[in-house]
């Protein structure tokens, strides 16, 4: 495993990578960073070269000046690539991660061999983000709009670790996948900037988040690139059910259940995930 720094679309990114073979792109999610992709680094690092940033805002990356949301990240991805000197590479996604690849995939298409993603934000879910038995799911998206956010959960180590243990627990249906992990995690999250840095994406998809609960979200053509979807069973926060209308933004479309965990499929059962990661990029020969 190396660590690099590198500049791209004027920030200062950290980026791991391991590996040989062709390139993937493994894009992280919220509460996360590089590290929750571990364990599925190490299952594909002799088939793939694994390439794993902090977006911006998180980890050892730079932070944005204020909201920043999935097309901005999506440009500092594509800045990134250049910068390795990586012309078409995989990309793997999940929670952020996975709604980043979408204006990627619409950006640059010649760029994009294949999409993998787990569980993630879509069009398709539509006003069912608003049913009454999601917002107790999905508050922490208002709270994290608030200024003063960063200072409530920061205020303490312990009050920093509630929170994050929290998520990582609680979306969980392995409950201890994070478990080995947490205090790295807590650390990562009370570096400087690291909370407001997160928060950001929140609060730059706030406008499209409430026009997709109330079915106002512009329609967009369907994505061409081949797709694979493994959404986990039992996803407390993005239920199964919201696969239904996938086929409507991604035309080349591979979805299938993934049995056993919850809204962390690479945490909770990594060699699994590896090998779907790994048996659909090989079906496309990307190899």
């Amino acid at each position: 495993m190396e660590h690099l720094e590198l500049r791209a679309n004027g920030a200062r990114f950290h980026v791991a990578r391991t590996g040989r073979g062709k390139p993937l792109l493994l894009l992280h999610g919220w509460p996360e960073f590089w590290l929750t992709w571990e364990p599925v680094m190490t299952r594909l690092a002799d088939r793939f070269q694994l390439i794993v940033p902090d977006l911006r805002g998180f980890g050892d990356s730079d932070k944005p000046a204020g909201p920043f949301g999935a097309a901005e990240h999506a440009a500092d991805l594509l800045a990134l690539l250049g910068a390795l000197g990586i012309e078409r590479t995989g990309i793997v996604g999940h929670d952020v991660g996975g709604a980043i690849m979408q204006p990627l995939a619409r950006r640059a298409p010649d760029r994009v061999a294949g999409l993998f993603f787990f569980d993630f934000v879509h069009p398709g879910i539509g006003p069912r983000m608003a049913h009454p038995d999601r917002l107790n799911e999905i508050w922490y998206q208002s709270f994290h709009q608030m200024e003063m956010a960063p200072a409530l959960v920061g205020a303490t180590r312990e009050s920093a670790s509630a929170y994050f243990a929290h998520f990582l627990r609680h979306w969980a249906h392995r409950k201890d996948a994070f478990d080995d992990v947490l205090d790295a995690f807590v650390d990562n999250f009370l570096k400087p900037g690291n909370l407001a840095g997160g928060f950001a994406y929140y609060r730059a998809a706030h406008a499209g988040r409430i026009a997709m609960m109330k079915g106002e979200a512009p329609a967009l053509p369907p994505i061409a690139a081949p797709t694979c979807v493994r959404w986990a069973e039992h996803d407390p926060l993005f239920p199964y059910a919201w696969t239904d209308r996938l086929g409507e933004t991604f035309s080349n479309l591979d979805l299938a259940p993934f049995p056993g965990v919850g809204h962390f499929p690479h945490r909770e059962d990594p060699d699994r995930a590896a090998s779907e990661i790994a048996g659909f990029f090989t079906r496309l020969g990307w190899r």
